[in-house]
């Protein structure tokens, strides 16, 4: 799990997937490795990405990163391709369970955030989705907008 610890100075988020939780029920999340170039990591630690509009799928018994961007490095000599299909590093147990519960009706796996660690390594937290309808994401809206509401009038109220 990707711990928020401000005080460790290896931790840092490279990318978000914002609209993931407001357009996917998130049921289950996965932190996972991530094979990368050097160019791609070295992009990365400019802090250059974007999962946003980014998906994983099973396929041939490997988990695969599709049209995540990483953007490419001025400086490298070899260059890499911005889109390309990322291999995911998961166990074979999670990729199981991952492959099951993408084969029942609706769910998916979505990107949440890459980051590096505590040890310095690219690591992706996945999660397993099924997408919301029109009402419920209305309802999560007024729900999210009443709570800002009510710690506006705890605030204010006194």
């Amino acid at each position: 799990m990707a711990k928020k610890d401000k005080s460790d100075p290896n931790y840092k988020v490279i990318a978000e997937n914002r609209r993931a939780r407001f357009d996917y029920a998130i049921e289950d999340d996965i932190e996972c490795g991530i094979v990368l170039t050097g160019s791609e990591v070295k992009s990365l630690r400019e802090n250059s990405a974007n999962v946003a509009e980014s998906y994983a799928e099973v396929k041939d018994g490997e988990l695969w990163l599709v049209n995540s961007y990483i953007a490419p490095y001025e400086r490298a000599m070899f260059s890499h391709m911005e889109r390309r299909r990322r291999k995911l590093l998961v166990s074979r147990r999670e990729l199981s369970r991952l492959w099951n519960d993408t084969q029942r009706k609706g769910m998916t796996i979505v990107p949440l955030v890459m980051y590096f660690n505590h040890k310095g390594l690219v690591k992706l937290k996945v999660g397993i989705a099924k997408g919301k309808k029109n009402h419920d994401k209305r309802a999560t809206e007024a729900k999210r907008d009443w709570s800002r509401q009510k710690q506006r009038l705890l605030r204010h109220g006194d």
